[in-house]
């Protein structure tokens, strides 16, 4: 407290003069250098103020905090845009995936900047470095032997002529008989499903009812990885500031036992798996969408490597 008043009393003509970084905001050595993304809002809806409040706004205020620390700091953020979401937009309204993206990446873009949210950069996941990095990674697990190839039954709906992902199948939840299950999970009681598993599935398109056939698709093989993960769970637990909740949901999966997951779709827009005979498929979203801050970063530099693969800084 005293310290404090002594500072106060000084007035802020002895403050230290604000870090102004070059641009681009890149690691500095010998300074505090602090990388900042937020959860990269899905490009299919307007945001609203939950949007705002429960991801950009709280890192836009810790953004300002370590600015104000005169800490080097980079935030970086973007939409969302693969996936069977923006494809079920676009049916909705008549465009092309690639348009509804371009729509929506706009009006995103223009509401945090009326919030005056102060991104270094707010960029998407549907550009060529995001095609690069992600088939990087895959092609580097795929050189280790992290990746399996099998068949799986998946729904198909005949009306249609297509294999049906995630989100293009409703029914009801297995475990709680929620009506409103998707293909991947029910947002009611957080349980992951296998689209074959639900009760009384449907096809969001046409409202057929879909028939389960075999298809080829690739998966992460998460028990492979799962004795080194657990030294590095707990050493993480022990250091670092995880919640309550995150702690409990992932002891609970490696209590569980940790399952492969597949890591591909039959859809057409997304990220191309360069692998022959899965040419016609794409990279699930949720193993694609978190590359999309590499790819935002490295389409904000071409230095991004400085960032995500320096742990000395």
């Amino acid at each position: 407290i005293a310290a404090a008043a002594e500072a106060w009393a000084r007035g802020a003509a002895a403050l230290p003069k604000p870090w102004k970084p070059q641009k681009p905001v890149l690691p500095v050595e010998g300074m505090r250098n602090v990388l900042i993304t937020s959860a990269l809002p899905y490009v299919n809806n307007v945001p609203h103020l939950g949007n705002i409040i429960g991801c950009v706004l709280s890192a836009d205020t810790f953004a300002r905090y370590c600015r104000l620390r005169n800490w080097n700091t980079l935030y970086v953020c973007g939409t969302d845009e693969y996936g069977t979401a923006t494809e079920t937009k676009a049916v909705e309204e008549g465009l092309t995936p690639q348009e509804i993206c371009n729509k929506y990446n706009a009006i995103h873009a223009d509401i945090y900047r009326w919030f005056d949210i102060s991104f270094d950069y707010f960029g998407r996941t549907t550009t060529p470095h995001q095609t690069t990095i992600a088939q990087d990674i895959f092609q580097r697990l795929l050189a280790r032997g992290f990746l399996l190839q099998d068949t799986v039954e998946q729904l198909r709906c005949e009306n249609c002529q297509r294999f049906l992902a995630d989100r293009f199948v409703e029914g009801t939840c297995p475990f709680c008989s929620y009506e409103e299950a998707r293909g991947d999970q029910c947002d009611k009681c957080g349980k992951l499903i296998n689209a074959v598993e639900l009760k009384n599935p449907q096809c969001k398109l046409c409202r057929g009812v879909p028939v389960v056939k075999p298809t080829q698709h690739l998966f992460l093989d998460l028990p492979k990885l799962e004795e080194r993960l657990e030294p590095w769970l707990e050493q993480s637990w022990a250091t670092g500031d995880w919640t309550a909740n995150a702690r409990y949901i992932t002891r609970s999966w490696i209590r569980d036992g940790l399952k492969p997951r597949c890591i591909t779709r039959d859809l057409k827009w997304g990220t191309p798996v360069p692998l022959d005979g899965f040419r016609d498929k794409v990279f699930y979203v949720w193993f694609d969408a978190p590359i999309g801050y590499l790819s935002i970063t490295a389409n904000y530099t071409d230095q991004w490597e400085r960032w995500w693969k320096n742990p000395q800084q």
